[in-house]
């Protein structure tokens, strides 16, 4: 019997640390795009930039000082550390796939914040990424 117990103990406690990792892996993936479209905004106030060695310090300091880059900037490490708590307790191989759910986050943000416009083509690859996730979750060890 207390063998039997201590098997159900292990496979809920691997249960847990499962759905733990996944909801970092899910933090992540929003404070990556969420950061992502910040950067953007950001970016996108200063116009189109090249970088030059005469201008190097100019354009760094334009970057320092926007606060949506800045906002970006710390979103986008917060879901960093999240990956990396995610990281600590699964295998990468299995992982790393959700990171790819940024691409669908990112194809609606463009859509409805940056009015970009959104291909078939760029739909039907966000599908298949999709379907490739939902197969890599399956696979869990």
């Amino acid at each position: 019997m207390n063998a039997f117990k201590a098997l159900i103990n292990r496979k809920e406690s691997k249960m847990t640390i499962a759905n733990i990792a996944i909801v970092y892996i899910m933090i992540s993936v929003v404070g990556g795009a969420v950061g992502q479209v910040m950067l953007k905004k950001g970016m996108g106030s200063m116009g189109p930039l090249t970088l030059t060695a005469d201008q190097f310090f100019s354009i760094l300091w334009r970057m320092a000082t926007n606060p949506y880059v800045v906002l970006g900037l710390g979103i986008y490490a917060l879901g960093t550390l999240f990956w990396l708590l995610a990281l600590s307790r699964e295998e990468l191989s299995f992982a790393y796939p959700f990171a790819s759910l940024s691409y669908i986050l990112m194809l609606i943000a463009s859509w409805q914040l940056f009015k970009e416009n959104i291909s078939f083509t760029r739909l039907l690859g966000t599908f298949i990424i999709c379907v490739g996730v939902f197969l890599t979750s399956l696979s869990r060890r």
